[in-house]
């Protein structure tokens, strides 16, 4: 297992970001000869065959493999619930972390049948950021020691990699970022369009949450222009540890699938970064959470799923799994026209068996 160094500043993650390794272009031009050849009707897989060249593209090798796979369940708390913008009190989210490793909660039981890891990673929970009405919720030095806690945690043995959150509020983080990171043709963020029930406020509670991201998003508004300022001033420690999840997915080509709005909308300072970023990414689903699809177009990503889930814990990306195991196993294990001895075509001659 190799190491990837810790940042040091956000200097150092815009760096990192210049050194993002390509997509294998010999291992998806593998993976696209060999489904040309195999025992059905080109296509006829269909989304099945973009993602087996997807995995080998970005794994570096053909055929592609999805047997050690993990889901990153990061957990952070956040000052703007004191706000009043959550249908729950913060301390939920210590308690959700302990249903976790009880192995209580959904996500426990979604990892089982996925065949994958679980880690569950609290960040500072008697901690939370400081409420972004007033301030910053985070200075540098803590958005990066939360960066760290991503880019450290996947190791380099994994096939694939999902990566959701928890956290009390963070619905309405999410919300802040992408308003902000996503201000439209006018240029004025508008949150109206973002902000949804989260853990199930109501109409009156989703119109305070837009208030309330309005209001910071003024108190904030020279530090708009910044992706990582953006993180900084609006984001979450959860947040920021998926974000260096993502990248460290990234440089050890681990392919990864992000989970629903909040996973998102970390990744979506990303793409903001840099372009190509999120190449290595799937969306798992979409979520019910409102802004979520949303945010998909802007980001120009394709869920896989539609199941009218929102209830974060990496539980929609967990789904998908079964798909990508999917997909590896008819790419690698189908036989081809030639090894059936049947012809590709109906205009070609073959000796049958």
């Amino acid at each position: 297992m190799s190491s990837l160094t810790p940042l040091a500043s956000f200097a150092d993650l815009r760096y990192l970001l210049r050194q993002l390794p390509s997509v294998d272009a010999a291992a998806v031009a593998a993976a696209r000869a060999r489904e040309a050849v195999l025992l059905k009707p080109a296509g006829a897989l269909g989304r099945l065959e973009e993602i087996a060249a997807w995995l080998a593209g970005w794994q570096g090798r053909h055929p592609p493999r999805v047997e050690h796979t993990a889901i990153f369940v990061f957990a952070g708390n956040h000052g703007i619930t004191d706000q009043g913008v959550s249908a729950y009190p913060a301390s939920v989210t210590a308690a959700m972390v302990e249903s976790f490793e009880a192995g209580g909660a959904a996500i426990n039981q979604l990892a089982r049948i996925a065949g994958a890891e679980l880690h569950v990673v609290p960040l500072r929970l008697d901690r939370p950021t400081r409420d972004f009405t007033l301030q910053p919720a985070m200075d540098e030095a803590e958005c990066v020691e939360a960066l760290n806690v991503g880019l450290t945690a996947p190791d380099d043995t994994l096939d694939a990699l999902a990566i959701g959150e928890m956290g009390i509020g963070n619905t309405t983080v999410a919300a802040a970022l992408a308003t902000a990171l996503f201000a439209g043709a006018t240029g004025k963020p508008d949150p109206a369009g973002w902000v949804g029930a989260g853990t199930g406020v109501d109409e009156a509670g989703v119109a305070h949450k837009a208030a309330v991201i309005s209001r910071a998003l003024a108190r904030h508004d020279a530090a708009l222009g910044d992706p990582l300022e953006i993180l900084r001033h609006l984001g979450g420690f959860e947040l920021a540890a998926m974000i260096g999840a993502i990248v460290a997915g990234r440089l050890r080509r681990t392919p990864v699938v992000l989970d629903g709005f909040v996973a998102t909308a970390a990744a979506a300072v990303l793409r903001r970064l840099r372009p190509d970023a999120l190449d290595h990414c799937l969306a798992g689903h979409v979520s019910a959470e409102r802004g979520h699809r949303r945010l998909l177009t802007e980001l120009g990503l394709r869920p896989l799923l539609d199941l009218e889930l929102r209830l974060g814990e990496a539980s929609g990306a967990a789904l998908t799994f079964g798909l990508l195991r999917a997909a590896a196993a008819c790419h690698g294990g189908m036989a081809t026209f030639a090894e059936a001895g049947i012809a590709a075509s109906p205009g070609e001659e073959t000796a049958l068996p």
